[in-house]
């Protein structure tokens, strides 16, 4: 039987950022260190696969601190913790490694520094998410404000609109964040932003390869996690670049084949904790219903690189 021949467009960049590469390292090195149980504190990254993986190796994952023995080592995940975790940690005399992404990291002392100079902070993020909770908790309860959407920005209650600054999640979609920005702009000329954007490259750098590839393509698959922001942000960027079609997919056995009859160009990207692994999975898949040529988009290169903690490079 002849297959139907599609074109199969791979995003480059796409997948595991250098964030995420260097929590998983800090997880597998902490238990090469200090043996099993290792506990972290939240998924490492949002991405099942991975957290399973490291899961059978011996981490154990805890949502709170609280559900962590003294005597063991504890690990906080990439999207970064409040203040008050690492103090508490501190106080209960834990070893602990934070596996906070550095550009995360980035974000808190910009924050940090704002508020030492005077100023009401107002982060742009998503509620509930652990990166947006833990930049938050990096200074008192109320001294920061959440905004979602160019419409809040328009109810916020602000102490003073002459001492304000900004700062954003770094998973955000590049071109929605801008028209918070502007709306920010608009109304407190005086606000301070970052002196870099927030977003970090790898989510920048994501988002530009599928807005190259969404008018090549009748679909888009993101292979990501429901809970990553950035795997779902690249959704709603493809929808927004022209993609009729754009699905997120854990794995080849989430993919809706009935939704893609008759299509003959097929895109696929994957969130930042995303592993190739499972990106492999998606295209041996369409391999085995489809006569596919693959043909990569490379809109950048990425060769970040992030040491990890120092603890974990010292013996034991």
């Amino acid at each position: 039987m002849r297959m139907t021949p599609l074109t199969l467009y791979l995003a480059a960049p796409r997948g595991f950022c250098a964030g995420v590469d260097r929590a998983i390292k800090i997880v597998e090195m902490a238990l090469e260190k200090w043996g099993a149980p290792v506990y972290v504190r939240h998924e490492i990254v949002h991405n099942k696969f991975v957290v399973d993986d490291l899961r059978a190796k011996g981490a154990v994952f805890v949502e709170e601190l609280e559900e962590c023995p003294d005597d063991r080592p504890v690990i906080f995940s990439a999207h970064g913790v409040p203040k008050a975790v690492p103090a508490e940690a501190a106080r209960r005399e834990m070893i602990y490694v934070d596996a906070t992404c550095p550009l995360v990291s980035k974000v808190h002392i910009e924050a940090a520094r704002h508020a030492e100079n005077g100023l009401q902070m107002i982060m742009i993020g998503h509620a509930g998410h652990p990166e947006t909770v833990g930049t938050m908790g990096q200074l008192p309860a109320g001294e920061v404000l959440l905004v979602e959407t160019p419409d809040d920005v328009a109810h916020v209650e602000v102490r003073d609109p002459e001492k304000l600054a900004f700062v954003t999640q770094t998973t955000l979609s590049v071109d929605d964040t801008a028209e918070i920005v502007a709306a920010l702009k608009a109304r407190f000329p005086a606000i301070v932003g970052p002196h870099k954007e927030d977003i970090c490259y790898a989510t920048t750098n994501r988002q530009e390869s599928v807005k190259a590839i969404a008018p090549k393509v009748d679909a888009l698959l993101v292979v990501g996690a429901p809970n990553s922001s950035n795997s779902r942000r690249l959704v709603e960027v493809a929808r927004k670049a022209g993609c009729s079609y754009a699905q997120l997919v854990q794995r080849a056995a989430d993919i809706d084949w009935r939704a893609l009859e008759g299509i003959g160009a097929v895109g696929i990207t994957a969130g930042a904790s995303a592993p190739e692994v499972l990106i492999e999975e998606v295209i041996d898949a369409f391999r085995a219903r489809y006569d596919v040529t693959k043909a990569v988009v490379e809109t950048a290169q990425e060769n970040v690189e992030f040491k990890v903690p120092r603890v974990l490079r010292v013996p034991a």
